[in-house]
């Protein structure tokens, strides 16, 4: 495929006219005509420098970097097809459109499909940027002013050549507004609507928060059935009354009616914006659909109006690539060099996807830069003022279109909105309930308002935006303060509960709830520690320590100790011994100084607070750091008196994770039988207690005990089943390591390449995630590297780069195949965050 042009481009779109009549008409002969007709097309555009873009069906996508090129193009094409049983439309339109991977993006694509779909077979349009560009070249005849489907102003169009035609099929009896830009983003939404409504469906509310763009939704779904309903589309703006018996004598008023009555025989339909403040009129909406048969409504609105006969069409906000390509689209207009970059990525990222949010963000690029505007979007809603002054007040500002929503509801559900903005990212119903008292009904009821949305498996989130808004009225309201202390205690409590668990049988979930409620966590610790509740702050970051060390979480974990360490105040001993455990995990991850005497201040500190289970843990990791100083005969007796407490007390993943632990001692002291002896017997242990991460652990420590050994066969067989338990809990460290001992199988068995781009892929999350390898892991690898370099010699520097670059799920894919191929069955799909 040949370049695509770039800068000011030329489109030109093309499709049958009548094709459906057209293939009934020749049955199986038309296979051979739309060949035929293809083939024309295609040597026209190519002996014209046309490249084409996408074909769908019958129609052609072509773009030229000369408007010269696409109308000698479209002349020949019309030729070449001839009195042919074949009629092409064409329309051409010339920009400066957005270039991305899969083509180009932007209004004036858009506009140029508009174009061609306003003619008749045989006929070649020609819109006025690209007449511009022609000037005297070339003769057209102008057919005038026409307005288009995407509702923009009225667009001069001309024909190339002189036959006669049918007047085009622009936008006939509508009163649908005009609008200032063409809709982005929405293509699927529009397809969706088109179809309800074209199917049988005689009531679509489109649903949605302020600023999703339902409105704009609406006219271009109404634009594009214009030409079905031989009475006429109209715009029926009711944001202006507040009466809900106006509602009629406004429909009469827009469509020139002296009563409703009248619409009982129209094939009509009627666009009824903004009705969210006259739900009342619900009634009044039934039973004009039930007078008139033929009559379709299309409404907006932020809640259904729960009639009968409804279709609720919940709008969400714009992903991210239309996002993009909306703020793009916008901010070009008001500055032409706006570029693509992660500042934009990131302001879309931000807005939620809000088309108004968006628009309104572009406008700012006038004045900051994308970098500078994504720094003043920490606080969203004072910068996003500005709006276009000839749209509705509401919708000038963001905050203006959150009160409109906020001001609509009764005080029940003013109340329940501030409190559910304590939350951070999604949350439980039974968190909002034992947080603000808001129970299903008024979860419900704020759902149907677009201010929140279920994601599913009874959780709900609010986007930022509105979430922003929520917190400042809970800030007014004088509330914020003790919700945000019912929070913290809720979150604390889940933690504490969630401890054990994360060692338990049901580990699994307990990690995704932990990992479903990460926000909540970290806001938790944030308003502990900005109030200086030392205890809380202490006591939360040191029971969550697990999640975070498993997830490879060690910058964050490292961040929160710092800070709940720094608070003033009194702690309970358990608060003080906990943290203090967590803060030694960080600096055993980090491979820092101090670990030993770190270590020996939690153990005695859990023994203080009668801590024993977390004891015995403590004294196993201090066992291991004994050993990493060389301390050999202390580490073995400190691992006796850990594996005597477990025993004595019970605890049977105590003595599992020390049996566990003291065979990493004996792989350091050189005894690798005796080690394998006690992995086997703890992983024994972890199979029977449920413990998938015990187990992972256990099997990944044989793993690499006998790949030492050079008995491959059996190290894949643990590693596998390692990182298929590691991959259940979401355990990064553990799955690093064996992306790194699946290497060294795949060198084991003459594969250096892969070797290196999975010693590059490992080494990738140990710096991205701030740990340091295993002791003797990192031993393993170096005695494996050198051979891996003499295998590839110049090449392993790029096998290692290439490896690097990869994510941790396509890194363990990798690891993976070149272990055992037959593992991949279920190996897809992304489980690392």
């Amino acid at each position: 495929m040949a370049e695509l042009p770039t800068g000011t481009v030329t489109f030109l779109f093309t499709d049958i006219e009548g094709s459906t009549k057209l293939l009934h008409e020749l049955g199986d002969g038309y296979a051979d005509v739309l060949s035929e007709h293809r083939s024309v097309l295609r040597d026209a555009f190519a002996a014209h420098d046309g490249v084409e873009v996408d074909t769908q069906g019958d129609a052609f996508f072509v773009a030229f970097a000369r408007a010269t090129d696409a109308v000698a193009a479209a002349a020949d094409s019309q030729r070449g097809l001839g009195e042919g049983p074949v009629r092409v439309r064409m329309g051409i339109h010339t920009g400066e459109p957005i270039r991305t991977d899969e083509g180009y993006a932007g209004m004036d694509v858009h506009r140029a499909a508009r174009i061609a779909a306003v003619g008749h077979g045989g006929q070649v349009l020609v819109s006025q940027t690209s007449r511009d560009l022609l000037g005297d070249q070339v003769e057209l005849r102008d057919l005038g002013a026409h307005r288009l489907k995407d509702l923009t102003q009225a667009q001069r169009i001309y024909q190339l050549g002189e036959a006669d035609f049918p007047p085009l099929k622009s936008l006939n009896r509508t009163n649908l507004p005009v609008t200032a830009t063409a809709l982005v983003g929405r293509e699927h939404e529009v397809t969706e609507l088109h179809d309800l409504l074209a199917n049988g469906t005689r009531l679509v509310t489109v649903t949605g928060a302020g600023g999703s763009g339902k409105t704009r939704l609406a006219l271009q779904v109404a634009a594009e059935l214009s030409d079905d309903f031989g009475d006429g589309v109209f715009f029926v703006p009711l944001a202006p009354i507040q009466d809900a018996e106006l509602v009629g004598p406004m429909i009469e008023q827009v469509v020139g009616l002296r009563d409703l009555a009248e619409l009982r025989e129209a094939q009509a339909l009627l666009v009824l914006d903004n009705m969210e403040h006259l739900l009342q009129a619900a009634g009044q909406v039934s039973a004009l659909l039930a007078d008139a048969p033929s009559l379709k409504l299309l409404a907006t609105s932020r809640a259904p109006l729960r009639v009968s006969g409804e279709h609720e069409y919940a709008l969400d906000p714009l992903p991210q690539d239309a996002a993009v390509e909306l703020f793009l689209e916008r901010a070009r207009s008001v500055r032409r060099d706006v570029a693509l970059d992660d500042a934009v990525f990131e302001i879309c990222r931000r807005l939620d996807g809000l088309p108004l949010a968006l628009e309104l963000a572009a406008s700012r690029v006038k004045v900051f830069d994308p970098p500078l505007l994504l720094e003043r979007l920490e606080r969203r809603l004072p910068l996003l003022t500005g709006g276009a002054r000839d749209a509705p007040e509401r919708q000038q500002t963001l905050r203006a279109a959150l009160e409109w929503s906020y001001e609509l509801l009764e005080e029940p559900l003013r109340q329940a909105l501030r409190g559910l903005g304590v939350f951070a990212g999604s949350f439980s119903l039974e968190a909002a309930e034992s947080v603000t008292g808001t129970e299903l009904e008024g979860v419900t009821a704020l759902v149907d308002w677009s201010l929140l949305k279920p994601t599913g498996e009874g959780r709900f989130f609010m986007l930022e935006t509105i979430r922003e808004y929520a917190g400042e009225q809970l800030e007014l309201s004088g509330e914020q303060e003790a919700l945000r202390d019912c929070h913290l205690a809720y979150f604390l409590d889940l933690a504490v509960e969630a401890e054990p668990n994360l060692t338990g049988s049901e580990q699994a979930e307990w990690y995704r709830r932990l990992a479903d409620e990460q926000d909540n966590i970290r806001e938790a610790l944030e308003h502990a520690c900005n109030t200086e509740d030392a205890e809380r702050a202490q006591m939360l970051a040191g029971t969550i320590w697990r999640f975070w060390l498993t997830r490879g979480q060690i910058d964050e974990a490292d961040r929160w100790y710092t800070r709940a360490v720094a608070r003033d105040g009194a702690t309970s001993p358990m608060a003080h011994a906990r943290v203090l455990f967590g803060v030694a995990h960080v600096t055993e991850a980090l491979g820092s100084e101090g670990l030993t005497q770190q270590f020996e201040e939690v153990a005695e500190a859990l023994r203080v607070a009668g801590e024993t289970r977390w004891r015995i843990l403590a004294m196993t990791h201090l066992a291991i750091a004994y050993v990493g100083e060389g301390e050999l005969a202390r580490g073995r007796r400190m691992s006796a008196e850990a594996l005597s407490l477990a025993r004595s007390t019970g605890d049977l993943r105590g003595e599992a994770i020390t049996t566990s632990n003291l065979a990493y001692q004996l792989t350091v002291e050189g005894d690798e039988a005796g080690a394998a002896a006690l992995l086997e017997e703890a992983v024994v242990a972890f199979r029977a207690l449920g413990d998938t991460y015990g187990l992972a652990g256990a099997l990944f420590d044989l793993a690499v005990l006998t790949i030492r050994r050079g008995d491959i066969a059996v190290t894949t067989e643990h590693l596998v089943e390692s990182i298929r338990l590691g991959i259940s809990i979401d355990a990064v460290l553990l799955v690093a390591h064996a992306v790194l001992i699946a290497g060294a199988v795949a060198l084991a068995r003459g594969d250096a390449r892969t070797y290196a781009r999975l010693y590059g892929a490992g080494d990738a999350v140990r710096e991205a995630r701030w740990f340091e390898l295993d002791p003797i892991v990192a031993e393993l690898l170096a005695e494996a590297t050198p051979k891996a370099r003499d295998a590839l010699a110049d090449d392993f520097d790029a096998a290692w780069a290439a490896g690097a670059e990869l994510e941790l799920d396509a890194a363990v894919e990798l690891a993976l195949a070149s272990v055992e191929p037959a593992v991949l069955d279920d190996s897809s799909g992304k489980r690392f965050t």
